[in-house]
């Protein structure tokens, strides 16, 4: 999953994220044109590139599987004890396994998604050194949903939040919850209106937020780079105006003015 997996992460909160794309050595032009990226060797193969900044691990970016018709997704994965036990409590709430668990490297992996058909995965083993919020991770995670409450109530009964080990919170504030980790956000969940959205690409997601010195300069790079960029509200906890960008095989993330961390 890393290039170095040398963590114990803390069970339940997000611990790594990834994107599956047809074409590897495209992404890594394009997010190593936009976010600055290296890219790395992983101990998953030929086929899974570590993103790097400074050499630390940021995501991963690996190789669809041929004959697999998944959309590119930036993919958000949770720490579990037992990948196993977390595939049959998915199901048990009439959500979605479809791939997995399945042995990958060093550790056991699955790809599912809740029952408004958001994405998410689960990860079973060490992990990189790697905490949103926190060195080269991202800053925010968020989970654009139709019915906040539901999903809080979904992901808490399958990840074991609150109460599970390493100091997992969750609160309801500012009309969002906020799922914290040693009082650290670690993910924000928002609810409704998403099925007005106008545009039928927008749909519940796990939505990534990547910072940037220039916001300005990484969205010109995006779109000279055979992507699309558009200015994003700033919502509640956002350091600032940002964009949101879409690569070139539809992969959605957005880009926000750096702060200090």
């Amino acid at each position: 999953m890393s290039v170095e997996e040398n963590a114990v992460p803390v069970r339940g909160a997000p611990c790594w994220m990834h994107l599956m794309v047809s074409d590897l050595r495209g992404a890594e032009a394009f997010y190593a044109s936009v976010l600055g990226w290296d890219f790395g060797r992983s101990t998953l193969g030929e086929g899974y590139s570590t993103a790097l900044v400074d050499g630390r691990p940021v995501a991963g970016i690996g190789v669809r599987t041929p004959g697999w018709d998944q959309a590119a997704v930036w993919t958000p994965y949770f720490a579990v004890d037992d990948a196993d036990l977390t595939a049959a409590r998915v199901r048990e709430r009439m959500a979605t396994v479809a791939v997995g668990p399945l042995r990958k490297g060093r550790g056991r992996a699955a790809l599912a998604s809740d029952r408004d058909g958001a994405v998410f995965g689960f990860w079973e083993g060490p992990t990189p050194a790697w905490a949103v919020g926190e060195g080269s991770a991202p800053p925010r995670l968020e989970l654009l949903t139709r019915d906040v409450f539901e999903a809080a109530i979904f992901y808490g009964e399958v990840f074991s939040w609150p109460g599970a080990a390493g100091g997992i919170e969750v609160v309801y504030e500012d009309e969002r919850v906020v799922v914290r980790v040693s009082g650290r956000p670690v993910a924000l969940l928002y609810g409704g209106a998403v099925e007005r959205d106008p545009d039928p690409r927008i749909r519940p997601r796990w939505v990534v937020h990547f910072d940037v010195d220039d916001t300005e300069r990484a969205a010109a790079c995006a779109v000279d780079a055979g992507g699309t960029a558009t200015p994003a509200v700033p919502g509640p906890g956002a350091p600032g105006p940002g964009y949101v960008i879409r690569d070139p095989e539809g992969g959605l993330f957005t880009v926000s003015p750096r702060v200090g961390r």
